[in-house]
């Protein structure tokens, strides 16, 4: 059942005479007339929230097993240094969260062609963090330190590989918010749900990668 903000309401009012259609139930969202409902963008934020506490989640069962894993007795973990590429990529990522706040800054003050040169900018530092970690599991594989190696690379490659999915996802939906821009229903609400989910991966990663230094 969509749900419609008072403001919303009130603009049916006046748009079909004084009277709120009736909403059609079951439907996927429409009004009686046909149009359809637009969702608060509140729904989409407690929709990311849950999202980011699902994959919180995760990477904490990860890191728990990790730990565990290193203080059980006769444990054959090898700490490992994380690869050095690492450092430029924990770097582009706090960049990349700065751009996309610079973006919608722009989005908000009406300058759309700035706004599309930042977020553009924004999804292509995201590929470069993802360059930048193939560039990493290279330099492992140069060094012959393989998955199978020690179970601490391979939890690293897990973190890593999990991690990157998720920034893949990322990547996605800003070039499509990118490619779709004039036809973004609201795109207020778009890219403030995908500038969310950005910093929660930004986030995320500097947790891991902080994780890899101390932890080993």
């Amino acid at each position: 059942m969509p749900v419609i903000s008072e403001i919303e309401e009130q603009e049916l009012v006046v748009r079909h005479g004084g009277t709120v259609p009736p909403a059609r139930f079951g439907d996927g969202g429409y009004f009686g007339d046909g149009s359809p409902a637009r969702t608060p963008q509140r729904a989409y934020t407690t929709g990311m929230l849950v999202g980011f506490a699902g994959s919180s989640m995760f990477f904490l069962a990860l890191v728990s097993a990790s730990v565990v894993h290193r203080g059980m007795p006769g444990s054959d973990w090898m700490p490992m240094r994380p690869p050095s590429i690492l450092w430029l990529t924990s770097t582009i990522a706090i960049v990349s969260s700065f751009t996309v706040i610079r973006a919608r800054h722009f989005l908000k003050s009406g300058q759309e062609g700035r706004f599309s040169r930042w977020w553009t900018a924004t999804a292509l530092l995201g590929l470069c963090f993802l360059c930048g970690q193939v560039v990493g599991w290279r330099q492992l594989y140069s060094a012959g330190i393989y998955m199978k190696s020690n179970p601490s690379v391979s939890f690293f490659y897990v973190f890593t590989v999990a991690h990157g999915l998720h920034l893949l996802g990322g990547v996605v939906a800003l070039f499509w918010i990118s490619y779709r821009e004039s036809r973004v229903t609201s795109l207020d609400t778009a890219t403030s749900v995908a500038a969310m989910y950005w910093h929660f991966v930004t986030v995320l990663w500097l947790f891991l990668f902080s994780f890899f230094l101390i932890g080993g």
